[in-house]
């Protein structure tokens, strides 16, 4: 195959890579939907069936990481199971049964001089995916990038190393067999910082960078790149329990906002509640919370109803902390709590528990993030459980793409025009 960028051999590992996949950009836009989804399936069974020799992958990385001393709930977003591989490959297949957005068009018309004007999605071209310990965003970025045409450069964290890297010469080999080159997916293994700074400045190479992960990664990326970026937000999200709050609906929500899942963005990491129910209700919640091993921060007016919880900086309020970690602020009304969230949230995700309809739709329409509830656990600001299947990341910014940024997410657009001799005057 022909390097579209020269043929200068390089030892750059991020430039021999990124143009590797640069290479497949010409091929993969040809394509069909069948073909793409030949591939996906083809890894979905390749990786159930080297199950064992990726769990062994992955236990080279959760010994390195114990011995390093990351935190249980880090070890856990690590972690390959047989059962969780499965749940990975399904994500290949249910990626597979989705409608291919390639080449949809959007708008179509004829202007007055005979022009035919078609406005279709086509792929962005090549994405580079940064993201930390997470093996399983190794398979859902190849997914999604490969089923929308594109090429992918993913550079995960050093946590995960042992592991993605198996996951991709599983990958791989099972690409061998279709019509999708296996350099289309590229994995930099090269872990220190250098690799990260190398890929923002591949303007030409690279056509977008995606970043996973915690607030420095992504403000890393999006102060840095020269590449064009797509802002995937931390999570410092809030649940807010107001007066008329129902109590058991109340306690549901917070408690599985907080510990069904504390390692991930859309889980709760402050909870504000009204006064008056805090008066009422607040130490019976909170007590619920220490059962469920959550370690509790407050401001002073917690602290008065639950004594043992440590007092809250602006720098706890500020923190996505994804653990058992959570902080409480007794605020008293709808507009201190929409301050606080203006203050310290990240535009990710916020929910309001009430009873009262209009105070709700006041919530849901002064909160500025990309997605808001009413009555309802954040926890399900996830692609798969918005109907999307899986996601590239939560978008927290408002150009192209905003919230769980499925399939249509990773395209851009053309105009196909078609005449029979036009001319301008």
């Amino acid at each position: 195959m022909t390097d579209v960028l020269g043929s200068e051999v390089t030892k750059s590992e991020v430039l021999h890579k990124s143009r590797l996949a640069k290479n497949t950009t010409a091929t993969l836009n040809l394509l069909t939907t069948e073909q793409k989804n030949q591939a996906l399936l083809a890894m979905a069974d390749a990786l159930v069936r080297e199950h064992e020799a990726l769990i062994v992958a992955n236990q080279e990385d959760l010994e390195r990481g114990r011995q390093n001393g990351t935190s249980e709930s880090l070890l856990d977003r690590l972690k390959l199971t047989e059962s969780r591989i499965e749940g990975i490959a399904e994500g290949l297949r249910q990626i597979a049964a989705l409608p291919d957005p390639v080449g949809e068009a959007m708008d179509e018309f004829e202007r007055p001089n005979g022009l035919h004007i078609r406005k279709i999605r086509v792929p962005l071209g090549v994405i580079g995916i940064i993201y930390e310990a997470r093996p399983n965003v190794t398979v859902d970025a190849a997914g999604l990038c490969l089923k929308t045409g594109n090429a992918v450069v993913l550079r995960g964290g050093s946590s995960a190393l042992s592991s993605n890297r198996k996951i991709v010469e599983i990958m791989h080999t099972a690409l061998a067999s279709t019509a999708v080159p296996p350099e289309a997916l590229q994995l930099i293994e090269d872990p220190n910082r250098s690799s990260v700074d190398e890929m923002l400045k591949l303007t030409g190479v690279l056509d977008v960078i995606i970043p996973r992960g915690g607030k420095a990664l992504i403000d890393n990326v999006v102060q840095n790149s020269k590449v064009p970026a797509i802002e995937t937000g931390a999570g410092v999200c809030h649940t807010y329990l107001d007066a008329t709050a129902p109590v058991e609906l109340a306690a549901s929500i917070a408690l599985n906002a907080k510990v069904q899942r504390p390692s991930v963005c859309n889980s709760m990491e402050t909870l504000l509640v009204h006064r008056d129910y805090a008066a009422s209700h607040l130490g019976a919640l909170a007590q619920q919370f220490v059962d469920a091993g959550v370690e509790l921060r407050g401001c002073e007016q917690t602290r008065q109803f639950v004594p043992n919880a440590r007092t809250a900086t602006d720098e706890d309020y500020a923190t996505e902390y994804n653990d058992y970690i959570l902080n409480v602020k007794v605020v008293s009304s709808l507009d201190e709590a929409l301050e606080h969230i203006a203050r310290f949230g990240t535009m990710h995700s916020e929910c309001i528990v009430t009873a009262d309809t209009a105070m709700a739709e006041r919530f849901l329409q002064e909160v500025d993030a990309a997605a808001v509830y009413h009555n309802a656990s954040t926890r399900f600001t996830d692609g798969f459980e918005f109907g999307f299947g899986a996601e590239i990341g939560i978008s927290t910014q408002k150009l192209h793409a905003r919230g769980p940024m499925g399939l249509p997410a990773l395209t851009s657009t053309k105009f196909i025009v078609h005449g029979n001799g036009q001319i301008r005057e």
